[in-house]
């Protein structure tokens, strides 16, 4: 096998396939990229046996043939070589031998018959759903997720369709978000199935701002989707995901309307002296004020006042700054809207008007 690509097309491919290469494996080939050279191309593969990733780009292939490289120190090289470096990669004595300019780097490979791939699913329901709305989708919603919950299926993201639109849920048991849009598919009306955290956060990073359509190829226990030239397939999380909806609070009693940015930098400010294992936050709200507390193990105190539209009892709650950091991060609008019924239940959160997203966070006992 020998070839030669530009850094400049190389390192942009290598990027779209590093991100699932984990740093330690329990199989030595999971730290390489598979490399399938062929007239005109080159093919990069990188899989942690859960979710896959396979580009492509141009390459002068002077020999076919494919082999399997270590993907970090690949990737480390390309990025130190200069802009514009032509790399030419030859198989020589089971090694794979990269030069760039004066530089020769000589790796060890492994089989590319070893290198596992994930059988594609057979009959599944293929769609379109526009790139920028998913990523909207993922963004809303992904923060909330569990990790490494004894819960497996919550350390993951609900995506469930119908003929309206698709509905993301995210949540770790003390937090949940929940988004709603109208990128529908008739044609898995019904439909509920559990992303796994690791291919949300990949999907994330890979999906642009563009209005092209994403191919999707959803089967029972897999999803395949196609932006542009990357491809990913990622095993779906079996499980059933818990009734979300009963989570989610109705018919709160109070309400209040708070500009986010002055929140948000209150909310900064008052954290710096929060207990730094709990990070926790007394909100007080009264007539026209909303009063942030914090304290630590130090004896050391923050407080900060915020004007906010209110009008009832005095009610304070407890919270954990980073979750109400985080969902302030992605609510639409420059005004939040909080709804509570008193200091020891959930209290909903969502953007004024914003009626597509709803965020729930639970109390903390301070």
């Amino acid at each position: 096998m020998e070839f030669v690509v530009n850094r400049e097309i190389l390192l942009p491919a290598l990027g779209k396939v590093i991100g699932v290469v984990e740093r330690r494996q329990t199989l030595p080939i999971l730290g390489n990229f598979r490399l399938v050279a062929r007239e005109g191309e080159l093919t990069i593969l990188g899989t942690d046996l859960e979710v896959e990733v396979q580009t492509r780009c141009e390459a002068a292939v002077q020999e076919v043939g494919e082999t399997t490289v270590p993907a970090r120190k690949l990737v480390d090289i390309c990025r130190n070589l200069g802009e514009g470096t032509d790399i030419r990669f030859r198989i020589s004595d089971e090694r794979c031998v990269v030069t760039a300019g004066r530089g020769r780097f000589s790796l060890g490979v492994l089989p590319a018959v070893d290198f596992p791939v994930m059988e594609q699913e057979q009959g599944g329901v293929e769609f379109g759903l526009d790139e920028a709305g998913f990523k909207r989708v993922l963004e809303k919603t992904a923060f909330a997720m569990a990790q490494q919950d004894v819960r497996y299926y919550l350390n993951g993201l609900l995506i469930e369709f119908d003929a309206k639109g698709l509905t993301a849920v995210a949540t770790d048991g003390h937090r949940l978000a929940k988004f709603n849009t109208d990128l529908g598919v008739a044609a898995v009306d019904g439909r509920q199935v559990i992303l796994p955290s690791k291919t949300v956060l990949e999907l994330r990073r890979q999906l642009g701002n563009s209005n092209d359509p994403v191919s999707v190829v959803l089967g029972e226990k897999s999803i395949r989707l196609v932006i542009g030239d990357m491809m990913m397939t990622s095993k779906l999380v079996d499980g059933r995901y818990p009734d979300y909806e009963r989570v989610i609070p109705q018919q709160l009693a109070k309400s209040a309307v708070i500009d986010k940015e002055p929140l948000k930098r209150a909310l900064s400010r008052t954290a710096i002296l929060s207990n730094e294992k709990y990070r926790g936050v007394r909100l007080a709200f009264d007539n026209g004020l909303l009063k942030l507390q914090a304290h630590n193990p130090e004896q050391e105190e923050a407080e900060e006042e915020v004007e906010i539209e209110y009008q009832g009892e005095f009610t304070a709650i407890g919270f954990n700054v980073s979750y109400l950091t985080d969902l302030l991060g992605v609510l639409d609008g420059s005004e939040v809207e909080v709804s509570f019924q008193d200091g020891n239940s959930s209290s909903v959160w969502r953007g004024r008007g914003a009626e597509a997203e709803t965020y729930v966070v639970m109390p903390m006992r301070l």
